[in-house]
């Protein structure tokens, strides 16, 4: 009975990669069938396009799985990083296969122009695309919604700490607007009789796919090389060690997230002279359960007694 129990609380846990998985692997076989049957060369961009997300959605599963293990003596942290790793992955192969795919053929279309010779199965195919894409979208905003608190959009994309969730935002809304730049470009090339307008319609789509890529890459990096701890979290620690009548001065406070939900805190105080290496001992375990009941992601504590003239503080 648990093992099920098990499979269906992954599946919940991860249902923003599930469902954008399942929806972009129905759309991409339908983009290509209908990028065969009309000649459309943003239809088959889009293809290209549906088919690396699901390949992302895949590598950030595996990913999970991957940084879900559990520390040993190799790596006394675990192995949560892991998954910025798969992530910066993923946003390499938008920007390469992706963005590269589209802006190649949009150029080749434009120099050897090729009519749609019926665009009727290209509307019912980006129709039925755009509502599954908007289906798993909606996932996605509601899940980063329900996780953002009184953050701003933008803060809470830049201060996340779980790869999965923005960067399926990310995709998802690319792939929107993909389906309306594809929509667009297939009709133009129809109504101005240029077919080239269907290759120009394939390399504005690699563009938005560039640029999404760099974004993702660029917060995927800083995940990668170490970002700290929320900062209201870092106030409400030091605020604590503030008030404690035993700390003279709290030096400096570092933290560093060593998976999405796994915090590593380290903390130089200057503690009371008075104090006796018995009662500091028991100091330092108060302070640490108290940290944890603050956050149940602080998994690592280290507190080391520091004259205040000694610390570096920064």
């Amino acid at each position: 009975m648990s093992e099920p129990n098990s499979v269906t609380a992954h599946v919940k846990a991860n249902i923003v990669l599930y469902g954008a998985l399942v929806a972009n692997l129905g759309i991409a076989v339908a983009k290509f069938v209908a990028a065969g049957i009309s000649g459309s060369s943003s239809m088959l961009t889009e293809g290209v396009h549906s088919l690396v997300d699901s390949g992302n959605q895949v590598l950030l599963l595996y990913g999970q799985k991957r940084a879900s293990r559990k520390p040993d003596p190799t790596h006394p942290f675990g192995y949560g990083r892991e998954l910025y790793f798969w992530a910066f992955v993923v946003a390499i192969l938008i920007f390469a296969i992706g963005a590269g795919v589209s802006i190649y053929e949009g150029f080749v279309h434009i120099q050897q122009p090729q009519a749609i010779a019926d665009p009727t199965l290209n509307y019912i195919v980006l129709g039925v695309a755009f509502l599954m894409e908007g289906a798993s979208w909606a996932i996605a905003v509601r899940e980063f919604d329900r996780s953002r608190g009184e953050q701003t959009w933008w803060q809470a994309i830049h201060r996340s700490k779980d790869p999965p969730g923005f960067i399926v935002l990310f995709e998802d809304s690319a792939a929107l607007i993909g389906l309306v730049i594809a929509a667009v470009g297939v009709w133009a090339s129809i109504h101005f009789a240029d077919p080239r307008i269907d290759g120009v319609a394939s390399v504005l789509i690699g563009c938005v796919l560039a640029g999404v890529a760099v974004l993702l890459a660029r917060e995927s990096k800083e995940l990668l090389i170490g970002e700290a701890a929320d900062p209201v979290l870092i106030a409400r620690i030091r605020d604590m060690l503030d008030r404690h009548p035993r700390i003279d001065a709290v030096n400096h406070i570092r933290t560093i997230h060593t998976s999405p939900q796994a915090i590593f805190v380290a903390i130089s105080a200057d503690f009371d002279d008075n104090l006796r290496m018995g009662d500091a001992e028991t100091l330092i375990e108060e302070l640490e359960g108290r940290m944890k009941a603050l956050s149940p992601w602080i998994t690592s504590i280290y507190i080391r007694p520091e004259k205040r003239a000694d610390a570096m503080v920064w």
